[in-house]
This record gives structure tokens, sequence and C-alpha cells, in this order.
């Protein structure tokens, strides 16, 4: 019981961590924030049992090193490319069903974004493709914390259109 709490607290210290993300002006930092962000959850999932969803943040995180970075090849087209399809060849190797393909959809689509480097693409992915798909894969392995980061998203994406204006998102790059 002890352990679960602890396992469900790493979490919402990824779950902050992702909130606030949203709330950074330049990319740059926003996928900094985001990498911290997805360590947690890479740990908080793996220590549920939840492999497939503890590989993909694995890969979300060298997402975010990626986009954070200032190596021009890190945040090419061709790395896009790349991290989608070992999206796909980590739900090959760790396949658990149909829920497996939830996490692949919305971290093709949330990588596809992110490397748009357009902040509006990257919000409205993640509000109508990303965070819906990862809650019903919350739901389905017992993360709380992945719930809640999940909709305090949403809500933090909603925020940040509020605050920066939907038109400006589309100015925003570093």
């Amino acid at each position: 019981m002890k352990s679960d709490f602890v396992i469900q607290i790493i979490g919402l210290i990824g779950s902050f961590l992702f909130f606030i993300s949203f709330q950074c002006k330049s990319n740059k930092n926003f996928f900094r924030v985001q990498f911290v962000s997805y360590l947690c959850y890479t740990f908080h999932l793996l220590l549920l049992g939840a492999i497939t969803g503890g590989i993909s943040y694995i890969l979300n995180t060298i997402h975010s090193l990626c986009l954070g970075s200032q190596n021009e090849k890190l945040k090419s087209k061709k790395m896009c490319m790349l991290i989608c399809t070992l999206q796909l060849v980590g739900m090959a190797f760790t396949w658990s069903g149909w829920i497996s393909m939830l996490l692949v959809m919305a971290n093709i689509a949330a990588t596809n974004a992110g490397y748009s480097n357009n902040a509006r693409k990257i919000r409205l992915a993640g509000m109508l493709i990303n965070s819906p798909l990862w809650i019903v894969y919350d739901l389905i392995v017992g993360s709380w914390a992945g719930i809640l980061d999940e909709v305090v998203s949403e809500l933090s994406m909603i925020i940040s259109i509020i605050r920066y204006g939907w038109k400006n998102l589309d100015h925003i790059k570093e």
C-alpha cells in the first residue's frame, strides 16, 4: 500500500511539471520542462507494470530532449520519423493488446505536432488526440496521477490559449 502511494506521488510530480510546461512561452523551455516530466512518468508507469506506457515515455523523453536542444539534426523531420518509427517498434515488442495502439496514436500525434514547431498545433494535438487517448490508457492501468495529469494538461492548454491568444500561438517559436 505504501509503495502504491509512492508510485502515484512520482506520477504527480510528473503531472505538476507537465502542467508548468504549457505555461512556458518558448517551445525550447516547453520541451525542457516536459523532458523532466516524462522521466517521472517513465518511472511511474514502469513501477505500475505498464511496460508499453513506460517505453512510450522513454521515447517521449527523447522527443523532448531532441526538440529542446540546439542541434538542428535532432529537430529535423528525419528525427521525427525515427521517433515515430520507434514508437511502432516499441509497441510491437511490448504489445499488451489494443490499449498499446492508444499510446502509439497519441504519441505519434504529439511527436508530429512537436516537430512542426508550431505552438498552436502542439496544443491542438494535445487537447484533441494525445490527452484523450492517454486518459483511457491511464484508466486501464490504474495511473491516477496520469489521469489527473491529462485533465490538468487539458486545462493548462486552454489557459495558455487564453493567455497568449489563439492567433499569437502561430508566431511563437523559441
